[in-house]
């Protein structure tokens, strides 16, 4: 076959070309990258296998022809189907760990990951005992917390097949088996009587009409992990209702909401939360203790 780009040769030559590709096409970047050049970055490492802290001198090897085949396949792929490379690869990494990704979970990049990364420190002074991951999808939020909590019982769960299928190759490719459990539920339906110290949650908070305008990247992800209702709001609003009875007594939910504060605002705005800054990037994720979600709860209940 004759090589359709003879004037590439290396690494950096096919990063370079790739990333003007992306560009070119205007593409959207927020599944793990956010501009083109580092997805290119991604999509290059991942085919010549050689890791993504790859030292600067291999830049400059030269690709083989079925090498440049590939790549240029799947450039040509995220082009024409503008699916996140996620998808392509089948593969995302969260904090620092690799997951089983595929369309029918979302793909990994919660800044919850800042969080399990410094041990959920200050929101909670002691390692919990019971860590729930909430709608868990890939399962990457939940196993990432196992790993920092090694002495935590973890629980994954969703409502949906394909992510409980994921999420179970995801616990069995780090091993954790022992230390994590993967449930089939809507919400906390299958959870009867079962307490958390740490409830963890990125449930779907996208507003219909947004979803509707949102990048094509957003629509090759499962509806189901996105759109939730006229404000976006409608899970929350089940989580935070039905979470105190899951809580231990000095336990937190911590739970993302992304763009959708202002519509969290606007129904629960009484609720007593803590919005944390993230030095890595992110916002709309919210804290909050078991004690406040009762005393909201009760008296939301009392009116």
């Amino acid at each position: 076959m004759a090589d359709s780009h003879p004037e590439l040769h290396s690494i950096r030559d096919y990063i370079r070309w790739a990333a003007s590709e992306f560009s070119r096409h205007e593409l959207f970047f927020g599944h793990g990258t956010d501009n083109a050049l580092d997805e290119a970055f991604h999509l290059v490492c991942w085919v010549v296998g050689l890791g993504y802290d790859l030292p600067p001198v291999y830049l400059e090897a030269a690709l083989t022809a079925p090498e440049k085949q590939r790549i240029e396949a799947l450039v040509a792929k995220r082009i024409e189907e503008r699916k996140p490379v996620a998808y392509l690869t089948g593969e995302a990494w969260f904090c620092g760990m690799e997951f089983e990704v595929d369309e029918r979970v979302l793909v990994p990049r919660s800044p919850l990951a800042e969080l399990i990364a410094e041990h959920f420190s200050p929101w909670l002074s002691e390692e919990p005992s019971r860590i729930l991951d909430l709608c868990c999808g890939s399962g990457c939020i939940g196993i990432a917390a196992a790993a920092v909590c090694p002495q935590a019982q973890v629980d994954l769960v969703d409502i949906d097949d394909g992510p409980i299928e994921l999420s179970k190759a995801n616990v069995a490719r780090h091993h954790l088996q022992d230390q994590v459990r993967v449930v089939q539920s809507d919400l906390f339906a299958a959870l009867e009587g079962e307490r958390y110290d740490l409830i963890l949650s990125n449930p779907p908070y996208v507003p219909t009409a947004e979803y509707e305008g949102l990048a094509p990247e957003f629509h090759a992800e499962p509806k189901l992990g996105l759109e939730a209702g006229a404000d976006g709001m409608a899970i929350v609003a089940r989580i935070l209702d039905e979470a105190p009875d899951h809580l231990t007594e000095d336990g937190i939910l911590i739970c993302e909401v992304g763009a959708a504060v202002p519509e969290f605002l606007q129904r629960f705005g009484e609720l007593n939360v803590i919005w944390p800054e993230f030095e890595q990037g992110g916002e709309g994720v919210f804290i909050v203790s078991a004690e406040d979600l009762r005393a909201w709860r009760a008296q939301a209940q009392g009116r």
